[in-house]
C-alpha cells in the first residue's frame, strides 16, 4: 500500500520536473544571445601597411579600439583600414583616423565597420603611408 502511494506522488512530481526541464531547454535556445568574439594583442614597431593576423567573421559589425599609441614621424595619426582576405586583390572598407591614442598611454581610439558578410578579415594600419612605424600598446578587435 504504502509502496502504491509513493508511485502515485512521483509521477506527478516527475512530470513537472519532465516539463520544467523541456521549458528551460526551449528558453535557453530561444533567448541565447549571439557570442560575439574577438583578440587582443599589441603593436610594435609596425611598418606601413603592417597587416594584422586574421580572423573568421561569420557577418555583423566589426570593432577596433587602440590604446596607447605613438609612432615614429610624430604624425600622432594612424590610419587603420578593415580588408577581407578574398581570392584577388583584397577589398578594403573605410579607413579610420585614429588620434585620440596618441593623448597618452591610457588613451584609447575606437572604429566601428558595418556587416560584409562572413570570411577572413584583418586589417592594415598605414596602409600607403611612408616611413613612418606604430607602437600600439594594446589593441582589441571585436567581432
Amino acid at each position: 500500500m504504502r509502496s502504491t502511494r509513493l508511485d502515485t506522488l512521483r509521477e506527478p512530481a516527475r512530470r513537472i520536473g519532465t516539463v520544467a526541464l523541456c521549458a528551460a531547454a526551449v528558453l535557453g535556445v530561444v533567448s541565447s544571445p549571439a557570442q560575439a568574439a574577438s583578440w587582443s594583442s599589441s603593436l610594435s614597431n609596425a611598418g606601413p601597411g603592417f597587416e594584422s593576423r586574421r580572423w573568421y567573421d561569420t557577418g555583423g559589425q566589426t570593432s577596433i579600439s587602440f590604446t596607447g599609441c605613438s609612432d615614429t614621424g610624430q604624425n600622432n595619426n594612424a590610419n587603420v583600414t578593415l580588408r577581407k582576405d578574398v581570392t584577388g586583390p583584397d577589398p578594403q572598407y573605410v579607413t579610420a583616423s585614429f588620434t585620440n591614442c596618441f593623448a597618452s598611454t591610457s588613451s584609447t581610439s575606437n572604429g566601428t565597420w558595418a556587416d560584409h558578410g562572413s570570411g577572413n578579415y584583418y586589417f592594415a594600419v598605414n596602409y600607403g603611408v611612408v616611413g613612418v612605424n606604430l607602437w600600439v600598446r594594446s589593441l582589441t578587435v571585436s567581432y
